[in-house]
């Protein structure tokens, strides 16, 4: 009885949630009424119908009269991360007759920003469904973006007003609407500048227009099964690296410019390492291609620049075979993958604060075994001095998001290694590591291993990572505790 009153608790602000969210998933109607997709207007209907009556039922049911914690707030949201995906499939069965599992893999890809699809065919299927892909990437960036502005009021870390509600008590979800209106404006102007850029390129108005929502959220989903290389255009990969780098710096910058009028792109740490991890990365891949690939300098400089930037912001538009590259080069590529963007950005990994955060704390710890007990060692981040309470508990929290983020990294690869020798011989394991780091981070990069012919049991495996990967672990595993765990 009391795990049923503690579940209705985490459902509690679904309902609201399911509502507000069933209008904004009517827009691919409209581009069903363009391309005159009739046979498209059910099963794209089917979502916001979905989504408006499974809120309704919640908001019918018994709400708990008391105050919300934290707990049970992210556990909310990893249940709606995963109930929007599902709900997401249901237009790739109801219109191109996908299985279930393929459907929720594509749908849950759309929902955490992922390049990887199982759309047998991109080139034949229906316009609607192509922008949904795309349109889903984009909602779920903004998404992304206020859910780590609203965990971030539980941090004594942050010190912008953005970043943090009024009250410690107040529910998660209240916390990103209060910031929200801010936050569409911002997406807004940079998606519009994105479509502009990209039609510079002499792109149609659609192909410009999906190309930017994926972009600008760092998910990675395009139009056709070569992927930006279809275009062969080397000015659209050149356009499309500000533009990702748009998405995969922290929002609350764009913030500080739109309602103070003060530009402090590179007053921000996250945004110093962004641009060190960039050129570092360019000039590892490009030096790689050109000792292991023998590929001439500009060619390895372009293919390095742009595979660096869609590696780091987590984007996944490949303009390269991956395949053929070194098993040293794909390893530091996941490595890039892996570490991901900004904190309060589109992009996925373990962001870089938690990099920045890491390090700091290995230095103060450090330097602490080398003096007196009785010495107090100040804790420095983001230029203030951090109260030691404070900063040991946030460091714990931090390591334990990357240990966790490493164990979920390390079984999922050993799980699909397991199943490769009954499926496939072609794939070493530095390829299977990369698309293993690149489903938990949210990219898509890859070598080829995932696709619809892949084994049942490992789309379930990336689903679990994807999704796990997106809410950086701690909302799932609270969600599995308060199904599985003993109730206090």
């Amino acid at each position: 009885m009391h795990r049923l009153w503690h579940l209705s608790t985490i459902i509690a602000d679904l309902g609201d949630i399911f509502v507000f969210i069933a209008p904004i998933t009517c827009v691919p109607l409209i581009v069903a009424v363009i391309f005159s997709e009739w046979n498209m207007l059910l099963p794209m209907l089917s979502v916001p119908l979905t989504f408006y009556l499974i809120g309704m039922l919640i908001r019918k049911l018994p709400r708990p009269q008391r105050v919300l914690r934290l707990s049970t707030a992210l556990c909310s949201v990893a249940l709606f991360w995963f109930a929007s995906a599902m709900v997401s499939g249901l237009p790739f069965m109801l219109g191109l007759h996908m299985g279930f599992t393929d459907a929720l893999f594509e749908g849950m890809a759309g929902w955490t920003g992922t390049a990887f699809s199982m759309m047998i065919s991109l080139e034949t299927a229906p316009h609607t469904l192509l922008f949904w892909r795309s349109y889903m990437q984009w909602i779920s960036g903004i998404g992304i973006i206020a859910f780590a502005i609203a965990m971030s009021s539980s941090t004594g870390l942050s010190r912008s007003k953005i970043f943090r509600t009024e009250s410690r008590d107040e529910p998660l979800m209240q916390g990103v609407l209060s910031t929200g209106r801010a936050l569409w404006k911002i997406y807004g102007i940079l998606t519009f500048f994105a479509i502009g850029l990209i039609l510079f390129t002499g792109l149609s108005l659609w192909e410009s227009l999906n190309l930017a929502l994926a972009a600008i959220s760092t998910g990675g989903f395009t139009l056709h099964e070569g992927g930006i290389m279809y275009y062969n255009s080397a000015m659209l990969e050149l356009i499309l690296i500000p533009i990702m780098i748009a998405g995969a710096l922290p929002f609350k910058l764009y913030y500080h410019i739109l309602e103070n009028r003060r530009w402090s792109l590179f007053g921000d740490e996250q945004v110093k390492l962004f641009f060190i991890f960039v050129a570092i990365g360019t000039a590892v891949l490009a030096y790689d291609l050109v000792f292991f690939n023998n590929l001439d300098y500009l060619p390895a400089l372009h293919q390095g620049l742009f595979m660096t930037v869609s590696a780091i912001t987590t984007t996944g538009f490949s303009i390269a075979n991956i395949q053929s590259w070194a098993s040293v080069t794909i390893l530091f590529l996941a490595m890039l993958v892996f570490i991901g963007g900004a904190s309060g950005s589109t992009s996925g990994g373990i962001k870089l604060h938690r990099v920045m955060l890491a390090v700091r704390a290995l230095l103060w710890w450090f330097r602490r075994l080398f003096v007196s007990g009785k010495v107090l060692l100040p804790f420095r981040f983001e230029g203030r001095v951090i109260p030691k309470a404070t900063a040991e508990l946030e460091v714990a929290k931090n390591m334990l998001i990357i240990i966790l983020s490493v164990a979920v990294i390390f079984v999922a690869t050993l799980a699909t290694l397991a199943v490769i020798p009954f499926y496939f011989t072609s794939f070493s394991l530095t390829e299977i590591v990369l698309v293993v780091v690149s489903a938990f981070s949210t990219c898509g990069l890859g070598s080829g291993y995932v696709s619809q012919d892949m084994p049942v049991i490992s789309k379930w495996i990336f689903i679990f990572v994807m999704w796990v990967g997106r809410l950086e672990v701690i909302p799932v595993v609270m969600l599995v505790m308060a199904i599985f765990g003993k109730q206090e």
